[in-house]
């Protein structure tokens, strides 16, 4: 069952990531659907639920914590509107999705190690496509898909072992 969710959640990855790419917003029933399939994968890989609670709230409040500072920082140094002009909705409901799909420690590290290649693949857009926008959820839904997919594909150390 672990790994037919994880299918699933490749689909709603590779759905996110077009549809952010292309039309630069998203259906906002994917997120759920998102949050709900890599929750239940999460679940399925620790041993207790209790375990499982505490990684998803301390990597929810992790991602209220950051966008909290985003906010802070654009509102005190920016001085332009916060949501939908610097960061989109669809961004935030990406970041907490993500946020129930693995223990703490993999949380981080792949959250950054997928800020870095959205920025890496942005400049690179840029430099070749009129880009003005950082299309943020579907660069990580990419980021995550190719992890994920790896974790299916290809006998890699667990994802949930932290």
């Amino acid at each position: 069952m672990g790994s037919l969710l994880k299918v699933v959640a490749c689909g709603v990855l590779v759905c996110i990531f077009y549809q952010d790419l292309k039309e630069r917003e998203v259906f906002w029933f994917l997120f759920p659907l998102l949050a709900f399939s890599l929750a239940i994968v999460h679940y399925l890989n620790v041993d207790e639920s209790l375990i499982f609670g505490y990684f998803v709230l301390l990597n929810t409040l992790l991602v209220t914590g950051i966008v909290l500072l985003l906010f802070l920082i654009h509102k005190l140094w920016i001085q332009k509107p916060f949501l939908n002009h610097s960061f989109g909705l669809g961004d935030l409901l990406f970041f907490y999705a993500f946020a129930m799909g693995f223990p703490t420690m993999t949380f981080v590290v792949l959250f950054a190690n997928s800020l870095l290649f959205s920025l890496v693949v942005y400049l690179f857009m840029k430099k070749y496509r009129q880009v003005n926008t950082v299309p943020l959820a579907g660069l990580m839904g990419l980021f995550v898909l190719t992890v994920l997919g790896l974790s299916i594909f290809i006998k890699t150390p667990s994802l949930y072992t932290f």
